[in-house]
């Protein structure tokens, strides 16, 4: 065996929920809180050093101190989603109800340095997990996509409805080939599958290679912040308690066919099978140069700004329009970026300079 159970398998009264990506920010807050839901969660990651590996493992100490608090509602798999067989005997153990893949190699500009990382991780990885899927026969299959397959469309806000044929990055391109093969895979063995295009997710216990890290080191550290683009570019920043919400009432709610759908003109967020893609961004958007700012009014300092052209891969302006999931869960929270940025930096502070 590869890893060590605490001897729990099923509960009469949980759901098993495996999550991938466990020790990456989004998986971590979603795990954190399925704990304190009444949830069997599973977690897996590789723990691989495309970024800070401490980060990573004082994440999982968090969450293995959380047993404290829910007995037997937590195992830990250290495993990397190209190992089939290891997938397939947890899959086989556990018996998952729901998967969310949150695991993935990230990064857009990271992606045109080294691709393969990206093919391996994100298709390879991405295939076993759907088969392992089809092998227990999961209820709902939850996998993250990402604005970046909007790519070339400069129509925003961007919709779900809209065609997304041309990336700009392999990054986007592995995770628009992971919506095709999700849909497949809803189609062919009738696994319920949501893609959720993710808007430049921030937050405490954030990504270091992400802007809002990056500019907070920068600013705290007297170094120069490089703004792309002179500046001219904006985003839908969305803070992770939002996104977590989302993920939460996703878990209670799979996809299923939508029954109008009309073959002729085909609607490319729905499917005849229970496959759907949501965006899940803020509805508003702020410039870079504004957020910098909000950066500097936490910090108390001003930043150095150098001013760059365009980089390969970046796109000039991300924009959600949210109303496919508003509609779908009902409720959707959408914490302001002054309020974010706040907690945020509480966060840096108390975990970098205390």
């Amino acid at each position: 065996m590869y890893f060590l159970f605490n001897g729990y398998k099923n509960s009469y009264f949980m759901k098993n929920v495996l999550v991938t990506g466990a020790a990456g920010f989004i998986g971590f807050h979603l795990c954190k809180k399925l704990l304190s839901s009444d949830y069997k969660v599973i977690g897996i990651d590789n723990i691989n050093d495309y970024y800070d590996i401490n980060l990573k493992e004082k994440r999982l100490q968090i969450l293995n101190n959380e047993l404290k608090k829910y007995p037997s509602s937590w195992e830990f798999i250290k495993a990397d989603l190209t190992d089939e067989n290891q997938l397939k005997k947890i899959f086989k153990y556990f018996e998952p109800d729901t998967v969310v893949n949150l695991a993935a190699q990230a990064g857009v500009r990271y992606s045109i340095e080294n691709p393969k990382a990206y093919i391996n991780s994100n298709l390879v990885g991405f295939f076993n997990i759907l088969e392992c899927c089809r092998l227990v026969k999961v209820k709902n299959l939850l996998y993250a996509s990402s604005s970046s397959v909007y790519g070339g469309n400069t129509n925003t806000p961007f919709s779900e409805k809209d065609p997304v044929n041309h990336p700009i990055s392999i990054y986007a391109a592995t995770k628009r080939a992971n919506e095709l093969m999700a849909h497949s895979y809803s189609h062919l063995f009738k696994i319920p599958a949501i893609g959720m295009r993710f808007f430049t997710v921030y937050g405490p216990w954030g990504r270091p290679d992400m802007a809002p890290m990056i500019f907070t080191n920068a600013i705290v550290k007297n170094k120069p912040i490089e703004i792309f683009n002179f500046g001219i570019m904006s985003r839908s920043f969305t803070y992770i308690d939002d996104v977590i919400e989302i993920i939460e009432k996703l878990i209670e709610k799979p996809a299923y066919p939508d029954e109008n759908f009309n073959t002729n003109q085909p609607n490319p967020s729905t499917s005849w099978c229970s496959h759907r893609i949501f965006n899940i961004g803020n509805t508003n958007k702020f410039d870079i140069t504004t957020f910098v700012e909000y950066l500097e009014k936490e910090l108390g300092k001003k930043a150095i700004k150098i001013y760059r052209k365009m980089q390969p891969g970046d796109v000039k302006e991300t924009l959600s329009d949210s109303s496919l999931i508003h509609n779908w869960i009902n409720c959707v929270s959408e914490t302001p970026l002054s309020v974010g940025i706040k907690k945020f930096i509480e966060w840096y502070l108390n975990y970098y300079l205390t």
